[in-house]
């Protein structure tokens, strides 16, 4: 038999990216069960690899910010056109954080009836809260860096954005005299977008070490008495997606709902492992890049969307507070439900997007409306949980964004 026909009858179709990840979460659940008893051993030898991977797709961000948001800049060449995309995502993340935040209140509101409440001890519940001064300009001073090296150390990604329309659209107006700091720009976009390549081939073995130590140090009893607040905030969720992303990317992207969903697979599964919009960007990218969107559009809306628009966190501060205030035996007025509505605007936009990022703020919009901020301890116990679904909700809501705003500067 000939070595080319031996060749095509043991080929091996390459698996899809979706269909890796999906298989690395699978084997990862199999090893955390089976390695139960194991968890020196899986956070000594495991979790290492996959903070490992992590922290490269960490590292790699803020040039891939940084770059692609200047390299998005110059191919537009029109800044008044950059100035209306921009608003109008803004627009857009505004109005999808409200509908989130309201539908977080509304849906345990309507069902605290009906779900088991977390026994919480009277010490919590007859504690003082100091609530912290919420100033929505103070959020908006901390947009603009002081310096240029600080944003990019602590990973401040609104002020690296900040730095990144300054320069990109400084090269634009200077002209021919900018030539060299713009061909410099889109080589190191390049140089970028190649690491990115090498990182992302790491994503199956990064997902398996991710998530294994995640089902070993839960157990198989990870929803226990918590299963209320996670049914809560996943229906939220769906409900969430299927009303306003499904609306959304049919109505002003043109896009059906369900090429649009099939097509962010790989950015959603790595989201769910990962717990980090910020590390999922490059996924995020590429799938919106498939589905139609220019690299202009998708960098600058992706990068914008990863740091201001957190529909997930949004949904999941307005359920835990009600629910927490219901455990706690609080019946909120309507004063509280607006008080939790505007904190968890205000929160879900400075939210870090990297695993955990909502717990700092949660103290904050449990403050602002009277809730024993020791609450936040009991929350943090399915934090974990509930991040890896908040995290999916906000990629996707960034993806949708994105098709949008293609339909509106340039068609599909």
């Amino acid at each position: 038999m000939k070595p080319n026909r031996i060749r095509r009858i043991f080929h091996i179709k390459k698996l899809s990216l979706t269909a890796q990840i999906g298989i690395a979460l699978v084997l990862a659940v199999v090893a955390g069960v089976l390695l139960g008893d194991q968890a020196d051993f899986v956070n000594q030898y495991i979790k290492p690899i996959g903070t490992i991977f992590l922290n490269l797709l960490k590292f790699i961000v803020v040039p891939l910010v940084l770059f692609s948001v200047m390299a998005g800049i110059l191919s537009m060449n029109d800044i008044s056109k950059v100035g209306r995309l921009g608003f109008r995502a803004l627009l857009y993340f505004m109005a999808t954080t409200l509908f989130a935040v309201t539908l977080g209140l509304v849906v345990p509101s309507l069902l605290k009836g009906f779900f088991p409440l977390i026994q919480i001890s009277p010490e919590v519940t007859t504690s003082t809260v100091d609530a912290p001064h919420l100033s929505v300009m103070e959020q908006i001073v901390e947009m603009f860096p002081s310096n240029i090296i600080a944003p990019v150390s602590s990973m401040s990604m609104m002020q690296v954005i900040v730095i990144a329309l300054f320069f990109g659209i400084a090269m634009v107006h200077v002209g021919e005299k900018g030539e060299m700091a713009r061909k410099v720009t889109l080589s190191f976009n390049d140089v970028v977008c190649k690491i990115l390549e090498y990182i992302m081939a790491l994503a199956p073995i990064g997902v398996f070490c991710m998530m294994t130590p995640v089902v070993v140090d839960n157990g198989p009893s990870v929803l226990g008495s918590y299963a209320a607040l996670l049914v809560l905030a996943y229906l939220c969720f769906v409900i969430h997606a299927g009303l306003v992303y499904s609306s959304t990317v049919r109505l002003l992207g043109g896009l059906p709902p369900l090429k649009f969903f099939k097509g962010m697979q790989p950015a959603m599964l790595f989201a769910f492992s990962s717990d980090s919009s910020v590390a999922t960007l490059p996924y995020t990218m590429q799938c919106a890049e498939r589905l139609g969107v220019s690299k202009e559009v998708s960098r600058f809306v992706l990068s914008l969307g990863a740091t201001i628009n957190m529909d997930g966190v949004a949904i999941y501060l307005g359920v835990t507070s009600v629910f927490m205030a219901a455990c706690c035996g609080i019946d909120l007025t309507m004063n509280q439900y607006l008080a939790i509505a505007f904190a968890s605007t205000v929160a879900s936009i400075g939210t870090p997007g990297i695993p955990g990022g909502s717990l700092a703020l949660m103290a904050m919009v449990f403050a602002s409306a009277g809730i024993p901020v020791e609450c936040v301890a009991v929350a943090a116990g399915i934090d974990r949980i509930i991040d890896m679904g908040r995290t999916v909700m906000s990629v996707t809501g960034d993806a949708s964004c994105a098709v949008v705003m293609q339909r509106f500067v340039g068609g599909r």
